[in-house]
């Protein structure tokens, strides 16, 4: 049965304020990261999130899920751990919109992966997209390296496109995860599993915040749970294929926040590589897209 019209506008107005809230939740672990470091500045959040989420999970009155679920909530929250870890290390050192240009290639690699393990088939607009996509990452690399840069920021760079390749992985899980489990359901285990596989370096890199850091700690706590039921409600509500291109909105966002609260300048190249790894996503996942749980980052 196909959603209603008023359906499909209120879960894109909703897609768009999900992705808009997110942007500015990287923002804010940006800011709260190159004060106290990327590790600290995720795990403290994690951590609020663990609570709030915990206390919206217990109040469904849930049951224990089925080992097998509870295996595909660990193995998701492994990737995601490491997505995590490497895309706020990777922002700290490269401007928001660039990193997340860079990002956009996951959906690219997301076929890749599922031709390879789940037997998708690859068509030709798929291999057309993918080569455009890796065409964008190359004009926004060539952007990087033909003008001022810093070692620092190729490995911000590196980070980035690493955590695209987990983030990658953590899409075709996402297509098992949503078949057998709620969106709050996911939430709280992801967040508690993600918690504990980054306190495992607790002993040796966990610091206190100061008082002055707990405030951004505790928005983008705020922010990254908001956006993921939103996101998560308007995915339940309207295709896909209608809310695709909410997600590219995010670049918007990153060049705004980026020169508001950094004063990040917006490369050619970026805008440049941005379109052509945009329009090859498009052109791939326009064969038969399928909604998929909205991952943490």
């Amino acid at each position: 049965m196909s959603a209603r019209p008023d359906q499909v506008v209120a879960a894109f107005a909703a897609a768009c304020l999900g992705i808009a809230l997110y942007s500015v939740m990287d923002a804010v672990m940006k800011a709260v990261s190159i004060e106290i470091g990327a590790y600290n500045t995720l795990v403290w959040r994690l951590g609020i999130a663990v609570i709030l989420t915990g206390l919206l999970y217990a109040c469904t009155r849930p049951v224990m899920p089925a080992m097998r679920t509870m295996r595909v909530h660990f193995g998701r929250s492994i990737l995601v751990a490491v997505m995590a870890i490497a895309f706020f290390w990777g922002i700290v050192r490269v401007p928001l919109a660039e990193a997340i240009a860079l990002s956009f290639i996951a959906p690219l690699i997301a076929l890749g992966l599922a031709a390879i393990f789940l037997k998708e088939q690859v068509g030709a607009k798929s291999v057309l997209g993918s080569v455009l996509g890796l065409a964008g990452v190359g004009v926004i690399l060539s952007g990087r390296l033909g003008g001022t840069h810093s070692p620092d920021a190729m490995y911000g760079v590196a980070a980035v496109l690493v955590s695209a390749l987990f983030y990658a992985c953590n899409l075709v899980v996402a297509r098992h995860q949503a078949q057998i489990a709620k969106p709050l359901e996911i939430a709280f285990w992801q967040n508690l599993f993600v918690l504990i596989l980054l306190g495992l370096a607790a002993p040796f890199l966990l610091t206190v915040p100061a008082a002055q850091h707990w405030p951004g700690i505790g928005a983008a706590a705020l922010l990254a749970i908001a956006s993921l039921l939103l996101l998560s409600w308007a995915y339940a509500r309207a295709e896909a294929q209608i809310l695709l291109t909410v997600e590219y909105t995010a670049f918007i966002w990153a060049a705004l926040m980026g020169w508001w609260m950094f004063g990040e300048k917006l490369a050619f190249s970026t805008v440049a590589g941005t379109l052509l790894i945009v329009a090859g996503c498009l052109l791939a996942l326009r064969r038969k897209p399928e909604a998929m749980e909205p991952g943490l980052s």
